[in-house]
């Protein structure tokens, strides 16, 4: 098998290869089919995490071993099976929940395997998709996604649940008030999309990128607010009516952060931070009771969550995110036009 793996972190992937596994117990081995392109892959490339005031952390520390096989956005055919795989046979194609954790724990027992204490999570602690095969360690990961084509589903292991996921704890409040966005890459316009499709009344997105807010616009938000103008929160007050209830950041950065909480006027309101940008925040505790505020993360998403977000997709069609096709080679420089923030929606790599 052919893969694409970090052997040293910040420097290009190197094509690699061994002989192709075959499954053993539950294992279930897939042809890979499509590989999204994740920013957080950029995270995993660089090694560490900005944790602001000069700290990193450091993945490696993590228990993140290299060389490393990146991608957790995947569709594959099942081309073997262990023994005791169940639920799949031969020439299926299934989407894999990259999100796993040790499934013995409390946690994973009820469903939230991506927020195990010890995740053997795909492309990340363990060899992803950026490779010829891939090996999934249960068939429970494994999805059927009708009638999607393996480029439409694969961003849904995690734009697609990721998104979803934030999008549950906005709660009732969604069908009824402007929900405001922050980041208009490929989780957001997935965010847009998904907001549609689960009744969501409006969104406001910002970005600092205008290709992106035009992108935004085009999607279907009613406004769209540079990040960096100095009248950010104003705007964004006015375009939500006197104020957010519900801020969802997927990009994460000191400067986001502080712009969702100056924009979140109303009493009951709440932040819900996805993405891992980087950085640190000030806040003045009293605000916290004075106008009820919360602040949530989020990470990725559960079992059931992947289960119910495909049910809507059957139901609504696939999401209507841009998708650009490249292949699998050209891995290294889709990574650089991500970084350099060139993509507009999400990169799918194809294998021949």
């Amino acid at each position: 098998m052919r893969m694409f793996q970090v052997c040293r972190c910040g420097e290009p992937l190197q094509l690699n290869e061994k002989p192709t596994p075959q499954p053993a117990g539950t294992e279930v081995l897939l042809k890979v089919k499509a590989s999204g392109v994740c920013h957080s892959d950029l995270h995993i490339w660089d090694g560490y995490y900005e944790l602001g005031g000069g700290k990193r952390l450091q993945l490696l520390e993590r228990g993140i071993k290299l060389p490393l096989t990146m991608g957790h956005e995947n569709v594959g055919e099942v081309v073997a099976v262990g023994p005791d795989a169940k639920g799949v046979k031969i020439g299926d194609v299934r989407l894999a929940n990259p999100w796993i954790g040790c499934g013995e724990c409390m946690v994973c027992k009820r469903g939230e395997e991506n927020l195990c204490k010890t995740p053997k999570n795909l492309g990340v602690f363990t060899d992803g998709g950026y490779a010829s095969h891939l090996m999934v360690p249960h068939s429970r990961h494994l999805f059927d996604i009708g009638a999607l084509t393996p480029v439409q589903a694969a961003p849904l292991a995690c734009s697609g649940v990721t998104a979803f996921s934030a999008l549950k704890k906005v709660g009732p409040v969604i069908k009824d008030e402007p929900l405001v966005i922050m980041g208009a890459g490929g989780l957001g316009l997935m965010a847009i999309a998904l907001h549609k499709a689960m009744g969501g009344k409006s969104v406001v997105m910002v970005d600092i990128d205008p290709a992106k807010r035009d992108a935004a616009l085009k999607a279907g938000a009613i406004a769209a607010v540079d990040g960096r103008a100095p009248d950010a929160a104003k705007q964004i007050q006015a375009a939500t009516n006197g104020g957010a209830w519900s801020i969802i950041d997927f990009v994460g950065s000191s400067d986001t952060v502080k712009l969702a909480i100056d924009s979140l006027v109303v009493k009951g309101g709440n932040v819900i931070i996805v993405g891992l940008f980087g950085g640190d925040i000030t806040i003045s505790t009293p605000f916290f009771p004075m106008r009820a505020m919360t602040i949530q993360g989020s990470y990725v998403g559960s079992l059931p969550d992947m289960k119910e977000l495909l049910e809507l997709v059957s139901r609504t069609g696939a999401p209507p995110v841009p998708l650009r096709e490249r292949p699998l080679d050209e891995v290294n420089e889709a990574l650089n036009d991500l970084r350099a923030g060139k993509v507009i929606g999400r990169v799918v790599l194809t294998t021949a």
